[in-house]
C-alpha cells in the first residue's frame, strides 16, 4: 500500500541547526590569531541545561511504503540476551534549539574580508616555510576549504622548486614531507637522510629541537610500506618526545603540543527523523545514540556544501547501530535468518514473515534507503537503489555469519574473521552511500570500481574494524560476545591479552601505510571520497581512542560533542 505523508524537507532539523553554528565558527574563526593550544585543546563544561522549544514547520509531501503491524508480539516466550545499554544523554529538543550569534550582514562581511586577507597572503608569500605555516594553521582550523585553489598554487610551487633539501631545517623538511603528501605529492623518504649519521640513525643532536622533533613526528604517520627511514623517524621521535616529558624545565605550552600528539598524532585524528520513526522507543535493547551517529559524518566531511552528505549519512550509521543490535543482541538465528533473506529480496513483501520488532526496524530501512535513491534518481537521473540494496545485503549476511559463530561456539582464527569482519563493521555501507552523496555526475567508471569493494574502502574499513576492537572487546566479551580480533588472536597463538593488543596496534599502523599508498594512485573516486575513506578511519581512532565512545557514552566522547557543537570556540566582535 502505498501512503503520501508529509516529510520535513531535510532528515531532521537538529543537523541543520548544528550546520550554522558550525559554519559561522569556522569562517570567524580567521579573525584573529589563534594560538595552536587553543585549537589542539578546546576549553569544555561539565553541564548542558536543557530547554524544550517548539516544533519547526516545513514540510513537502513524500512516497513511502508502510504495512499494518499486528500488536501481538511473538516473542513473548523467547528468552533474549540484553546489552543493558543507557538511554541517550542528550536531549533532542534542546540540541535542536542551538544556535548560532554570528549571524547578520555585519559577520558575513568581516568574514569575506577575513577571506581576501589571507588569500592575499597565500599569493604574496615570499619564505616557503611561512607558506607551509600558513596552510598548516589553515588545516588545524578547519578552514583551508576556503584557499583550496591558493593552497595548491603554494604546495605546487615548493614542490617544483630547484632548493636543495639540504638548506632546510628538520621542522621545515618535516612540514613540507608532511603537507606535500597529505596533499598527492609523492616526496620521497630520502629527503631526511641530511639528518642522519654514518650509522643510518638520526643524529642524536636534534633531540634538543623540540619542535623539530614533533613535525619529525607527525610526518612519519604519512609514510608507505617498506620506508625504513620513516619507520626510524618515528621511533626516534617517539622516544625523544617522551623522554622530554619527563623533564622538569620544559615549556609548558610545547609540552601539551607534544602530550596532544602523542595521544593521537595529527593524521590520525578527527532529531526529527529518528524520532518519527520510533526505533529509539520501540527497539528498547538497541543503542539510541543519534548523536554519536551524527558526529560520524561530521569527522568525514565537515565542509558546509555537504550538509545533505551529513544529514543522510546520520540515518545510515543510525541504522548500521540499530541493526547490528538486532544481530547482536536481540534476534534469534532464526529470526535473523529470515531478516537476512529479506533484506536481500528487498521486497515489502517480506516483512509479513518477520516478529513485529522486525518489521518496524526493516521498514525504517527500506523507507529511508529508498528515500536516498529517489533524491538520486531525481537530481542525476540515476537508479542508485540496487547498489545501496547490495551493500546492506552484503552487511547482513556478515552479520549473520557472526551470529552462526555465536550461536556455535565457534572461534574463527584472526584471518577467517577478519574477511568477515571487516565488511561487518560498516565502513563499506558508510563509503557506498557516501560516494553517491558527493559524486556529481555519478559515472560508469566509479559504479564498476564501486562494486569491487576496492582497496582504499578495505583499509578504511580494517581500520575502523581493528580500533573498534581494542576499544570495545573487553567489555562485548563481559556480555558473552562473539570473540573479537584481540581474542582470534588469543586463541591462534596463545598470546597474552596485552600482546595481542600490541599485535592489533601493529596492525593497524601497517594498514595506515598501505591507506598512504593507496591515496596516491588513481582510481575512478573523486579526491573527496577518498579523504571520506581517510576520515573513517581517523574518526574510529578517536571514538574508541578511550574505549567505548559510540556505544557507552563515556565522559570523553562527551566533552569531545560538547567542544563541537554546544560551547565552541569563542569569538568577540
Amino acid at each position: 500500500m502505498l501512503l503520501t505523508t508529509r516529510k520535513a524537507t531535510t532528515t531532521t532539523y537538529i543537523f541543520a541547526r548544528l550546520e550554522t553554528n558550525q559554519r559561522n565558527i569556522m569562517a570567524l574563526a580567521l579573525t584573529s590569531t589563534v594560538p595552536t593550544s587553543l585549537y589542539t585543546h578546546l576549553r569544555l563544561t561539565s553541564q548542558v541545561f536543557i530547554t524544550p522549544v517548539k516544533s519547526i514547520r516545513g514540510h513537502v509531501p513524500h512516497t513511502v511504503r508502510c504495512i499494518g503491524v499486528s500488536p501481538k508480539t511473538s516473542d513473548e516466550k523467547i528468552v533474549r540476551r540484553s546489552a543493558n545499554w543507557q538511554p541517550p544523554i542528550w536531549d533532542y529538543d534542546y540540541v535542536q534549539s542551538l544556535n548560532s550569534k554570528y549571524v547578520g550582514d555585519k559577520y558575513v562581511k568581516r568574514a569575506t574580508k577575513l577571506k581576501e586577507d589571507v588569500k592575499k597572503m597565500l599569493k604574496e608569500v615570499a619564505d616557503p616555510l611561512d607558506g607551509l605555516e600558513i596552510i598548516d594553521d589553515l588545516q588545524r582550523l578547519g578552514v583551508f576549504y576556503h584557499f583550496e585553489d591558493e593552497i595548491k598554487r603554494v604546495l605546487e610551487s615548493i614542490y617544483n622548486s630547484k632548493r636543495d633539501g639540504n638548506e632546510d631545517g628538520l621542522h621545515a623538511t618535516s612540514l613540507k614531507f608532511r603537507l606535500l603528501r597529505q596533499h598527492g605529492y609523492n616526496v620521497p623518504q630520502d629527503v631526511f637522510e641530511n639528518f642522519m649519521d654514518e650509522t643510518e640513525h638520526f643524529k642524536a643532536s636534534l633531540c634538543e629541537d623540540i619542535r623539530g622533533m614533533l613535525y619529525l613526528y607527525e610526518a612519519s604517520f604519512l609514510s608507505f610500506s617498506g620506508e625504513s627511514i620513516m619507520e626510524e623517524a618515528k621511533d626516534f621521535a617517539t622516544k625523544t618526545l617522551e623522554q622530554y616529558l619527563k623533564r622538569k624545565d620544559i615549556d609548558q605550552d610545547l609540552a601539551s603540543l607534544v602530550s596532544h600528539a602523542l595521544e593521537l598524532p595529527l593524521h590520525w585524528r578527527l532529531p526529527r527523523w529518528w524520532n518519527r520513526t520510533g526505533l529509539g522507543k520501540k527497539l528498547s535493547f538497541a543503542r539510541d545514540r543519534l548523536m554519536e551517529n551524527f558526529l560520524w559524518p561530521v569527522g568525514q566531511n565537515f565542509k558546509p556544501q555537504f550538509s545533505n552528505f551529513r544529514r543522510s549519512m546520520t540515518v545510515v550509521n543510525a541504522m548500521i547501530t540499530t541493526i547490528d543490535d538486532v544481530y547482536d543482541v536481540y534476534g534469534t538465528l532464526d529470526e535473523l535468518e529470515i531478516f537476512t533473506d529479506a533484506i536481500e529480496r528487498w521486497d515489502i513483501s517480506a516483512m509479513e514473515q518477520l516478529p513485529d520488532y522486525m518489521k518496524i526496524c526493516f521498514l525504517a530501512l527500506f523507507n529511508s534507503i529508498n528515500e536516498i535513491g529517489y533524491e538520486t534518481l531525481k537530481e542525476q537521473d540515476a537508479h542508485i537503489i540496487p547498489h545501496l540494496q547490495k551493500v546492506w545485503a552484503d552487511l547482513c549476511k556478515t552479520y549473520l555469519n557472526e551470529a552462526k559463530w555465536y550461536y556455535s561456539g565457534y572461534t574463527p582464527t584472526l584471518e577467517e574473521y577478519m574477511s568477515n569482519a571487516w565488511i561487518s563493521i560498516g565502513a563499506p555501507t558508510m563509503l557506498t552511500h557516501g560516494y553517491f552523496l558527493c559524486t556529481n555526475p555519478i559515472n560508469t567508471d566509479g559504479l564498476d570500481w564501486l562494486v569491487k569493494y576496492p582497496n582504499i574502502m578495505r583499509w578504511s574499513a580494517t581500520i575502523l574494524r581493528l580500533a573498534d576492537d581494542l576499544g570495545t572487546s573487553s567489555d562485548e566479551m563481559e556480555r558473552g560476545d562473539n570473540p573479537k580480533s584481540i581474542q582470534c588472536y588469543m586463541h591462534e597463538t596463545g598470546a597474552s591479552e596485552e600482546d595481542a593488543r600490541d599485535y592489533i596496534k601493529y596492525l593497524i599502523g601497517k594498514t595506515w601505510k598501505k591507506m598512504n599508498e593507496e591515496r596516491l594512485t588513481d582510481s575512478p573516486f573523486s579526491k573527496i571520497l577518498v579523504e571520506i575513506a581517510m576520515n573513517i578511519a581517523r574518526v574510529s581512532q578517536c571514538m574508541y581512542q578511550y574505549g567505548d565512545g559510540h556505544g557507552t557514552q563515556g565522559q570523553e566522547t562527551k566533552n569531545r560533542v560538547l567542544s563541537l557543537f554546544i560551547n565552541p570556540v569563542p569569538f568577540e566582535y
